[in-house]
């Protein structure tokens, strides 16, 4: 495992200890980050207007589109190391 991948699983498992929650708009980021790092290009059809937030999520990973695992990776370990005390 690379160190780059290991940092990014680090982040990852500390951010769901952060002591204050990040704003929603930060979580979709953070999700968009994730799903790209981890799985890359969104795939699936996008969820329908009734599932507001699966859509939310969807629409913010796609966002991601085109963007190399490790970039998002990198951003991801930012982002959380922005976020933490």
């Amino acid at each position: 495992m690379s160190d780059l991948t290991t940092r990014f699983n680090d982040a990852v498992a500390a951010s769901k200890t952060l002591s204050e929650r990040p704003d929603n708009m930060t979580l979709l980021k953070m999700y968009s980050l994730y799903k790209q790092g981890s799985q890359g290009d969104a795939s699936g059809e996008r969820p329908g207007m009734t599932d507001f937030v699966a859509r939310a999520k969807w629409d913010a990973w796609q966002t991601q589109s085109g963007k190399s695992r490790e970039q998002a990776m990198e951003e991801y370990v930012a982002l959380y190391d922005s976020l933490k005390d």
